[in-house]
């Protein structure tokens, strides 16, 4: 199995030493980049699995990296290791294309433990787009067309619809955060999209109302469980 790689962005370099050793010993592929001026060459010589990036940093900031990385590669992971962590920080970092925040001084078992679970999102998000078909109880879901069918009925998905649906089939069983849907799905958790998110769950309740079997729990204070 080939060795996950890593793009790590940081300039203080005893820290990145450390930090690059210790995931080495890991038996992770790491290339740490200290200027930010550096980093899309980086990105363009390498096939990076993951990428850690600092937000302070000579030259082009991490902030702006990860806009640009996210143009070149719309779905690889990205987390700011940073001492910003204002509110102002996060939601900065989240717009910009981040998909997890950790605070200087970090532990390595957070550090791990976040990038293996952004990386088994990945896997699974992969898995399902790779498939042409997700049996749903009665229902046939094909996310590369973005149709849903039972029997003879075709129910044409919109983009959202079938972003939100392959996001409940990923985690199915699984209790799902309001906040991550939003992030995943719309980029921030705004007002506005919180309320959007209500109406797609609504929709996509009524499409599967035919099958009393499927059932898309709501978990108060928490998100959702998708079952069938």
């Amino acid at each position: 199995m080939a060795r996950v790689k890593v793009l790590y962005v940081e300039d203080e370099l005893f820290l990145g030493k450390i930090v690059r050793e210790s995931l080495e010993s890991r038996d992770y592929e790491v290339v740490l980049v200290s200027h930010g001026n550096e980093v899309l060459k980086a990105f363009e010589k390498h096939t990076f699995d993951i990428c850690i990036l600092d937000i302070m940093l000579p030259g082009k900031d991490g902030l702006s990296l990860a806009k640009e990385i996210r143009l070149l590669n719309p779905e690889i992971p990205i987390i700011f290791l940073t001492a910003k962590i204002q509110t102002e920080d996060l939601v900065s970092g989240f717009k910009a294309g981040g998909n997890d925040y950790i605070r200087k001084p970090f532990s390595m078992e957070e550090l791990i433990a976040r990038m293996q679970n952004l990386l088994r999102l990945k896997s699974s998000r992969e898995s399902v787009d790779g498939n042409s078909v997700h049996q749903i109880s009665t229902f046939n879901f094909y996310p590369a067309i973005m149709e849903l069918r039972q029997q003879d009925q075709l129910i044409k998905l919109s983009h959202k619809e079938n972003e939100l649906l392959k996001l409940l089939v990923i985690n199915r069983h699984k209790s799902i955060e309001r906040a991550m849907i939003l992030q995943e799905i719309w980029g921030d958790d705004h007002f506005f999209n919180s309320r959007n998110l209500d109406v797609y769950i609504t929709r996509l309740r009524g499409y599967f109302k035919a099958d009393p079997d499927i059932q898309i729990i709501t978990l108060k204070g928490i998100g959702y469980r998708f079952v069938y």
